[in-house]
């Protein structure tokens, strides 16, 4: 457990949950994705071991403060899903889950048009985009007066960073070093079957995305390391050490790696770290540092757009397949999912609540810049916007359980932070030296 207290811990059973049949020929399960997989797969529902012990979940923008929340338990007061003859026949559970993946690697990959008019668009032509150099000071070469303008301006970045507190500071850090590791999250989504970049070079709506996101994603951490290194603040050689670090050790992918799960991944990821930057925003300009505030928060600008995409296309996905989106949202909730600054390191930090990334996100629950608090938050956005609670027509046994869970899932998480909170307020703060500050002490949560 992470020294700020913020992990519980709470038991569960495992559960046996039954896999839907995607194909019962009745009147109400004529839906869009019924009319477009229509013989394309059949697939039989078969009793699949589903593993409901603890789990570690952290989703702190792209580092996190861990919880471990229960399994669902069995639905209660709902009738069971009506089987028809086409779905009495039980196929092995390998069989099935490949069925099912190849179904939902179909349906992501019918949504190129619909990717191409409304996600597109989100992102920024070049030519218009912002540039991390728009808010730094200019270093072209020129004569004296270029020079000047350039030093007066380092002089000014720094004069607004001088109030920064350490706190913010290991966030910022801890951001940037997150940020600097795309190329591994590119890697993460080309890895989901049907949303994937299939040449590097495809014309494919999807790709697109991936590639117009990677692009967009890239400015982040150029612009908040070239801040950084201006700043004087941070001992730049070990922050870049911990950036090499991260990319070197990698990140455990979600499992499994189907198009659903990467798309509800992306969602959460985005809006979490859109609250990050933007807390961080807030932070620097209540300490005076103007520019910070600016560059942080047309990252949190980029984030936001960023994730109306990825929720969007969930949406889209929930309309088409509501069972298998219910039931991906509970695998990627349930699930024990390593965030991309997870094994992040300087070289010197320990395991476990020792960990750079444990004390990082120890001082980002402390500071402010995301908290469980949001989390839980987050949670219940998501639930809400999706509309959960009100998915009803074309729900199998495991996706009412799914359905179930999820709307218990941020009220619980509010519960156990609460309990965190008061076991918190019986402990000493502890401390921290952070070697991206040159090793200067910070509090923990």
């Amino acid at each position: 457990m992470a020294s700020s207290g913020l992990a519980v811990a709470a038991t569960a059973s495992s559960a046996w949950l039954c896999c839907p049949n995607h194909h019962i020929h009745t009147s109400s399960s004529r839906s869009r994705k019924h009319l477009l997989l229509h013989g394309l797969y059949g697939s039989a529902p078969a009793r699949t071991r589903y593993s409901s012990c603890n789990f570690i979940h952290n989703v702190m923008s792209r580092y996190y403060i861990c919880f471990v929340v229960n399994g669902g338990e069995p639905c209660r007061g709902r009738r069971p899903p009506v089987w028809t003859a086409a779905a009495a026949t039980a196929a092995a559970p390998a069989d099935t889950a490949a069925s099912a993946r190849r179904e939902q690697v179909e349906i992501a990959r019918s949504l190129n048009a619909w990717v191409e008019e409304n996600m597109l668009p989100l992102l920024t032509p070049v030519d218009s985009a912002w540039q991390p150099h728009d808010f730094l000071p200019c270093s072209a070469a020129g004569g004296g007066e270029a020079l000047a303008a350039f030093t007066e301006g380092v002089a000014e970045l720094r004069a607004g960073a001088a109030g920064v507190p350490d706190e913010v500071l290991v966030c910022l850090v801890g951001n940037m070093v997150t940020e600097e590791a795309l190329p591994t999250y590119q890697s993460m989504g080309n890895r989901a079957e049907g949303l994937a970049d299939g040449t590097g070079v495809s014309p494919l709506p999807w790709a697109r995305w991936l590639r117009g996101w990677t692009a967009e994603e890239n400015r982040h951490g150029d612009l908040l390391n070239r801040y950084l290194y201006l700043s004087g603040r941070v001992d730049m050689r070990q922050v870049e050490a911990t950036v090499h670090r991260l990319l070197r050790n990698g990140m455990e992918m979600l499992a499994p790696a189907s198009p659903y799960h990467g798309l509800i991944y992306g969602a959460f990821q985005e809006r979490a770290t859109f609250i990050s930057h933007g807390h961080t925003a807030r932070l620097a300009g209540q300490h005076g540092d103007r520019a910070l505030a600016k560059i942080c928060g047309v990252i949190a600008a980029d984030e936001r757009r960023h994730e109306a995409g990825y929720t969007m296309a969930s949406g889209r996905l929930f309309e088409l397949d509501p069972d298998g989106m219910a039931r991906a949202l509970a695998d990627v909730m349930r699930g024990k999912v390593t965030m991309p600054g997870q094994l992040m390191s300087d070289g010197r930090d320990g395991d476990g609540e020792h960990s750079l990334f444990a004390r990082f996100s120890a001082v980002a629950e402390r500071a402010g810049v995301y908290t469980a608090r949001d989390y839980g938050d987050l949670v219940e956005h998501f639930v809400r916007r999706w509309r959960v609670a009100e998915l009803a027509a074309g729900l199998s046994g495991e996706g009412r359980r799914a359905q179930e869970y999820l709307c218990g899932l941020a009220p619980k998480i509010r519960r156990m932070e609460e309990l965190a909170h008061r076991r918190a307020a019986r402990i000493e703060p502890a401390m921290a030296r952070f070697s991206w500050i040159f090793d200067r002490p910070v509090m923990l949560g």
